[in-house]
C-alpha cells in the first residue's frame, strides 16, 4: 500500500487517525500499568531480583515479547517497579502529612502514616528493605534508584524535624540527620522483629520508642536539662571544701 503524503490528508481523516492513536497510547498505558501492578506484588513476594520478563509473563498472561515492548529490559522493569513503588508511598505517607501543620504534627503524622504502612508490610515485604539487600553491593541503575528514592523520603523527613526546631518544638541544636537516622532506626527494627522474628508487641515499641525520642530532643527537655546543670554548678560552688585529715603515727 503506498504511503500518503500527509499534506493530502484530509482534516477528517488526520483526527480519525490521531484518535485512533490517542486510544492505542491509552490502551498502552493501562496495559503497562496492570504489568507495573502485578510486578509490584510479586516484587513483594520473591524481591527485585527476581523478576524477570519471563516471570512476568507468566503471571500476567502475556508473551515475553509483549511484557519486553513495554519496558526493553529486566533492569528498567525493576526500575519502573521502584518508581510506582515510590509514587504510592509518597500517596500514602508524604502527601497526607503535608495537611498537617509543620513541626512535630506533621513529623507525627508521617511517622503514624509510615507505621500503618509497615503494618501491612510486615505481612507483603517492603521493596525498599529487601532491594538493598539484594543491590547493596552491586553498582547500577537499579541500586541508584532504591537509594535515591529512600533519600528523598529521608530527606522529607529531616526537613520536618528543622521545622519543628523553627516552631521552637525540638531543641534548636537538635542534629536533623541524627533524629532522622533513629526514626529510620525504628523503621527497620520494626520490620525485622515483626516480619522476620515474629516479636509480638513490635509496632507498639517503635511507637512509644518514637515518642521518646522527640521527648529527648523536645527544647523543654533541653531547657530543663540546661536549668538543672545551673543549679548542679551552683550547688557544687556553694559547697565548702572539704578537709582532708592525715594523721600519722609517731615511735
Amino acid at each position: 500500500m503506498p504511503v500518503v503524503p500527509l499534506a493530502t490528508k484530509t482534516p477528517r481523516s488526520g483526527a480519525r487517525a490521531a484518535a485512533r492513536d490517542g486510544r492505542a497510547l491509552h490502551k498502552g498505558q493501562q496495559t503497562k500499568l496492570a504489568i507495573i501492578d502485578a510486578a509490584l506484588g510479586l516484587a513483594a513476594q520473591i524481591g527485585l531480583e527476581g523478576l524477570s520478563i519471563g516471570v512476568l509473563a507468566e503471571v500476567t498472561g502475556m508473551s515475553k515479547s509483549g511484557v519486553f515492548a513495554h519496558f526493553g529490559s529486566r533492569e528498567e522493569l525493576q526500575i519502573s517497579v521502584i518508581r510506582e513503588y515510590f509514587a504510592r508511598f509518597e500517596q500514602e505517607i508524604f502527601y497526607p502529612a503535608l495537611e498537617e501543620k509543620r513541626g512535630l504534627p506533621r513529623l507525627r503524622a508521617l511517622f503514624s502514616n509510615w507505621m500503618k504502612r509497615v503494618t501491612v508490610e510486615i505481612q507483603s515485604g517492603c521493596i525498599f528493605i529487601s532491594g538493598a539487600v539484594d543491590f547493596d553491593d552491586r553498582p547500577g541503575p537499579v541500586r541508584d534508584a532504591l537509594a535515591s528514592s529512600v533519600k528523598i523520603w529521608l530527606a522529607a523527613v529531616q526537613r520536618a524535624v528543622v521545622q519543628a526546631k523553627e516552631e521552637g518544638q525540638l531543641a534548636a541544636d537538635a542534629d536533623e540527620q541524627q533524629v532522622g537516622f533513629e526514626i529510620h532506626c525504628l523503621i527497620l527494627g520494626v520490620h525485622y522483629e515483626a516480619r522476620f522474628l515474629k516479636a509480638p508487641g513490635s509496632i507498639a515499641r517503635a511507637n512509644k520508642a518514637f515518642e521518646q525520642i522527640l521527648a529527648r530532643y523536645s527544647a523543654d527537655a533541653k531547657a530543663v536539662k540546661t536549668v538543672t546543670s545551673k543549679a548542679a554548678t551552683v550547688k557544687a560552688a556553694r559547697k565548702p571544701a572539704s578537709k582532708t585529715l592525715i594523721t600519722s603515727k609517731q615511735e
